[in-house]
């Protein structure tokens, strides 16, 4: 009889353990397919120029692959300081005004908090602020989705579909409810000021601000403070986060004027 006991004990801990290790598996998926990029990037940017300043691609004996290794050593040279100069402040202030970048928004830090980086991106709407708002109430992973790049988020596991019409049954929006990113991560609604701003807890804000009855801006704001976090943000995050959500304000877009024009 004592010896029972472990055995079943083991035999039900099999279904959590493999469980536990595909949930490890998925959230390692998405981590690899969204940092895993930028993360190479990094590594080349800091090994190039003790590669160059010891020539190690002339010690191959190859021609073409000769040429190649100094091509690549070139470019991971040259990538970061264009990234920081050119491609990094387009990206974080896109489509915004120097007016908008200045304002306060739902969501900011408080007065006064030491900030690492602050993005604005915006874009106008030709839509009406309400009708607008409705396709940022039903954003996240079981609802509308991101409007972003669909596959690219599949990829790292999302599972998720971006819809194309309102959904009426996805408009109630609550502090505390969830936000997912994939069915293993999610965040929280922080704030929500119906109509006018949506603050999602450790991302950021989404904003519309009218500018007549027909139009309005939709703007994105976020934020990264100071401190251990900020060093992994830039150099994992931050470059992936512009692009989909450059894509996701485009998506926005496309979706409120497409069905603005056929209402």
């Amino acid at each position: 009889m004592p010896t029972n006991r472990p055995q079943q004990t083991s035999t039900l801990d099999r279904p959590r353990a493999r469980a536990s290790l595909a949930t490890a598996l998925r959230i390692a998926r998405s981590v690899t397919v969204t940092s895993g990029g930028p993360a190479l990037l990094a590594l080349a940017g800091a090994a190039a120029p003790a590669v160059a300043m010891r020539r190690l691609p002339s010690r191959i004996p190859a021609p073409l692959p000769r040429s190649a290794a100094w091509a690549a050593t070139g470019a991971s040279l040259v990538l970061p300081g264009v990234y920081a100069l050119l491609v990094r402040p387009w990206l974080q202030g896109w489509g915004s005004t120097a007016a908008e970048r200045a304002s306060r928004y739902p969501g900011d830090e408080p007065q006064g908090t030491p900030v690492f980086s602050r993005t604005t991106r915006a874009i106008t709407v030709n839509a009406p602020a309400p009708h607008v708002w409705q396709w940022i109430a039903q954003i996240g992973q079981e609802r509308g989705g991101f409007y972003s790049y669909d596959i690219l988020e599949n990829l790292a596991g999302c599972h998720l579909h971006s819809a194309d019409q309102i959904h009426p049954e996805w408009q109630q929006v609550q502090p505390g409810d969830p936000i997912g990113m994939t069915p293993d991560l999610a965040t929280e609604v922080e704030a929500v000021e119906p109509g006018h701003a949506l603050v999602i807890k450790n991302w950021g804000s989404y904003v519309v601000e009218p500018i007549d009855e027909r139009r309005c801006r939709v703007i994105a704001r976020s934020h990264v403070e100071r401190g251990r976090g900020a060093l992994a943000y830039f150099l994992l995050i931050e470059l992936p986060h512009g692009i989909m959500e450059r894509r996701m304000l485009l998506g926005i877009k496309e979706r409120a004027e497409s069905a603005e024009a056929t209402a």
